[in-house]
């Protein structure tokens, strides 16, 4: 059975699954990386993706998946950090990107390094929007291996898949076999929730029968938009991200409930692990304490009211594991 874990795009809401992560690393007393035969990610998600399976030098430990939790918590702010000049330019990013790509890159470049999307010690696929080309960019660490002009800084990886549109600047990547570039922006305008993309290239790639998708929301939205039927061009940009986030999240949810449905009496093979946002909880980008408090009430009250759930995933995930290492 292939076990694919799927990390939603969501922001400083990553704070959620990274959470689940670390209590499923808790109960399991294993590593992410040693559970999941492929991790995908999108924006903040393909961060942790990258982080949980990338040691940041060779030899390192892996990160643990509580580790991102502390990024959350401690890095948010500077990820997420403004002056003056650009509060007032960007005019709440209607003719200007809200943030300096800086803060990002500074944390990114901490916590990877120059660790290359090669050295994944279990597959990932990340993804990305090509914006000059118009086409999705997957970054694979499979291809990585097999190919050098696709084997990119995890860093650079990172930046790329997380450049929200009017948040932070696309990325400039070189294509590392000549002096063009790609520029590449989030993966969540097209596949915020990237559990099906896995599945597809778990699918094409790893040739079993059976399948066990992990797939783990950073929340869903609930605020109403009952005043859209006034709003033009300026009022829409802002909340339109946020409606393609959640909308392609939610689909995506529909789509693998259908294709890996629970049948009595068999093992779950779709998890899908998901809050309600409710509130300023709904910010891709409130790094405050206050929101990271709550943000954390949520993922605390998930796995509490899902624990029976997360106690069955962790024991399948274990005797796999398990019976894994034992063929090896």
């Amino acid at each position: 059975m292939v076990r694919i874990l799927s990390i939603d795009g969501g922001g400083i809401r990553g704070i959620i699954p990274a959470m689940l992560l670390a209590e499923i690393e808790r109960r399991t007393e294993q590593p992410i990386a040693h559970l999941f035969d492929l991790v995908a990610g999108t924006s903040t998600g393909g961060i942790i993706a990258l982080g949980l399976t990338i040691p940041k030098c060779p030899g390192a430990p892996l990160y643990s998946a509580q580790r991102f939790v502390e990024l959350y918590e401690h890095e948010g702010a500077r990820i997420f950090h403004r002056s003056l000049l650009r509060a007032m330019f960007a005019i709440d990013n209607l003719t200007w990107k809200r943030y300096s790509s800086r803060g990002v890159e500074q944390v990114l470049k901490e916590y990877f390094g120059d660790s290359r999307l090669r050295d994944a010690v279990t597959d990932v696929v990340i993804t990305s929007y090509e914006i000059e080309r118009r086409f999705p960019f997957f970054f694979k660490s499979r291809n990585a291996r097999e190919r050098p002009d696709y084997d990119f800084l995890a860093r650079d990886v990172a930046r790329a898949t997380s450049a929200a549109p009017s948040y932070f600047e696309p990325m400039k990547l070189p294509s590392g076999t000549n002096s063009e570039y790609y520029t590449l922006i989030d993966g969540g305008v097209f596949a915020n929730n990237p559990a099906a993309c896995a599945l597809v290239e778990a699918r094409a790639t790893l040739d079993w029968s059976d399948y066990l998708v992990v797939s783990l929301g950073t929340g869903s939205m609930m605020r109403s938009l009952h005043l859209a039927k006034y709003w033009g061009a300026a009022l829409w940009v802002k909340p339109v991200l946020d409606i393609v986030f959640d909308g392609v999240s939610s689909t995506v949810d529909y789509q693998l409930d259908q294709l890996l449905p629970e049948i009595t009496g068999e093992l779950q093979r779709y998890y899908r692990f998901q809050v309600a946002l409710h509130g300023s909880c709904h910010s891709i980008d409130n790094a405050s304490p206050s929101n990271i408090t709550a943000l954390k009430g949520l993922a605390g009250n998930l796995i509490e009211t899902e624990s029976a759930k997360l106690d069955e995933l962790c024991e399948t995930l274990t005797e796999a594991a398990t019976s894994e290492s034992q063929k090896e």
